[in-house]
């Protein structure tokens, strides 16, 4: 069967999850960051490979495909993630984990906030990391649109939901962001969906699955990441790359304030 998206949708389609909070009046100082990660999948590739592959990692580990991964709660080995009967078994398991995010397609932009900074006297940023970090990553993710010639579609942008006041603010901010209030100074061609993780979105799951890795290279560099080794020939480079890991900082992953 012939597949192809109506002229007016773009080829991709967008998921964003979070790492941290966004609150600047209780910062945790083990984690003093806020992180947002965009990842971007051709539509046909994530829907004919990733969704089907996600779907048979379930099965083969928990016998049904309804779970939905978190990263938090298969870290602390809680909810659905108590069934491992050893440290092997848990390790087996993140090791297939890494492996699925290893072998999937998709680009990935990242916005990590210090927010140990934007509490400094005289900063001068927004005092709302998520919108802040949003302008950020939506810039970036319009670079990558318009590469694809995909400019005069609309992408879709799917974020999890997270409280009626807060998913009210952050529509607005986004409408005002793509209406202008950006460094590009221009109307950019996206669209906010909102979501709970419990509709089970294989792409919201992954966005959840690699927020944290990319904190934790932030945070305590020289810690061995396998998980952000995986991801860093994932993201998004201007113009491509010539080599794994060139150009992105900047670009793909961006450390604010700057």
């Amino acid at each position: 069967m012939d597949w192809a998206t109506p002229p007016q949708f773009s080829d991709y389609i967008v998921y964003v999850d979070e790492s941290g909070d966004h609150s600047l009046t209780a910062i945790d100082p083990n984690y003093p960051l806020f992180v947002l990660a965009f990842c971007i999948f051709h539509k046909r590739y994530y829907s004919e490979v990733v969704v089907p592959a996600l779907q048979k990692f379930k099965f083969r580990h928990f016998g049904h495909d309804i779970v939905v991964l978190h990263e938090r709660d298969i870290r602390k080995e809680t909810g659905d993630f108590n069934i491992f009967r050893s440290v092997d078994a848990h390790q087996n398991f993140l090791d297939e984990l890494t492996t699925f995010i290893d072998e999937s397609n998709f680009i990935l932009v990242s916005c990590v906030i210090d927010k140990r900074k934007l509490k400094r006297p005289g900063a001068s940023e927004a005092d709302n990391p998520y919108h802040y970090a949003l302008r950020h990553g939506l810039e970036q993710l319009f670079g990558f649109i318009e590469e694809k010639g995909q400019t005069d579609r609309q992408t879709h942008v799917v974020v999890e939901r997270r409280g009626k006041k807060e998913d009210q603010e952050l529509e607005l901010e986004f409408r005002r962001i793509c209406d202008g209030a950006n460094a590009l100074g221009q109307e950019l061609p996206f669209s906010v969906k909102f979501a709970s993780k419990q509709v089970n979105s294989s792409g919201l799951q992954l966005s959840d699955l690699v927020a944290r890795p990319i904190g934790m290279h932030i945070l305590r560099p020289e810690q061995t990441n396998r998980a952000f080794d995986v991801l860093e020939k994932k993201f998004y480079c201007e113009g491509g790359r010539t080599l794994v890991g060139e150009r992105y900082e900047g670009i793909g992953l961006k450390r604010l304030p700057e």
